[in-house]
C-alpha cells in the first residue's frame, strides 16, 4: 500500500515503488542509523514491526513500513505517519 502523499511524491520524483520495495523486503533498510538497523535485524525474525527509510531522486524522504504480523506494507511520507 502506499499513502496518498507518498503516490503523489513519488510520482513527481519519477521514482519506482518497487525498487524500495524491493530494498526493503531484502534487509537493506536504508538511511537508517545504525540503531534502527540492528533493531529492525532484531525485529526480522519476532514478528516485530519494520521501518525503512529512503530519499527520493528529489531528495523527499520515504518510509517503508511493515506491520507486525506482516499483514501490511506502506509506503508513505514522515510526515503522514
Amino acid at each position: 500500500m502506499a499513502t496518498p502523499g507518498a503516490s503523489e511524491a513519488m510520482q513527481v520524483s519519477g521514482d519506482d515503488a518497487e525498487v524500495f520495495l524491493l530494498r526493503h523486503v531484502t534487509g537493506e533498510w536504508g538511511d537508517l542509523c545504525q540503531e534502527d538497523k540492528k533493531e529492525n535485524e532484531f525485529s526480522l525474525n519476532r514478528h516485530l514491526r519494520l521501518l525503512s527509510a529512503y530519499e527520493l531522486a528529489n531528495g523527499q524522504r520515504l518510509w517503508v513500513i511493515t506491520e507486525a504480523d506482516r499483514s501490511a506494507t506502506t509506503l508513505l511520507l514522515p510526515q503522514e505517519y
